[in-house]
């Protein structure tokens, strides 16, 4: 069963986003502090990691370049997530995310998204 990490500072998003995603037959983990990312990748390695970009006093964009940077996790697909923000960087840039939805997404499209990363 492959494994989707979700990580937002809104609670209820992430129940939600839990439940779909476990309906749809993923393993979800939830992460409400991206202070902890590293930690919970270590603790248990997801196939892939949806990001909001608006983390509290933390830049999800910046957290995916950590994520990116490091060659350990460099291989995870990383989706972004946000209501307020749009990409304006090029998706092949060194860094950047392998996708962006945005807030509200429509289910279909944001498991369409997550089937396309993880087929990838």
């Amino acid at each position: 069963m492959q494994r989707i990490l979700a990580v937002d500072d809104d609670k209820d998003i992430l129940e939600v986003l839990q439940y779909i995603l476990e309906d749809s037959g993923y393993e979800v983990d939830t992460l409400s502090d991206g202070h902890f990312l590293f930690d919970k990748i270590k603790e248990q390695m997801p196939d892939l990691i949806l990001l909001d970009i608006m983390l509290g006093n933390m830049d999800g964009r910046e957290l995916c370049k950590d994520v990116k940077a490091k060659l350990e996790t460099q291989s995870i697909p990383i989706i972004l997530v946000s209501a307020s923000h749009t990409i304006s960087d090029p998706f092949h840039k060194d860094g950047a995310p392998d996708d962006f939805i945005a807030k509200p997404f429509d289910i279909t499209e944001l498991l369409n998204c997550i089937q396309k990363q993880l087929a990838a």
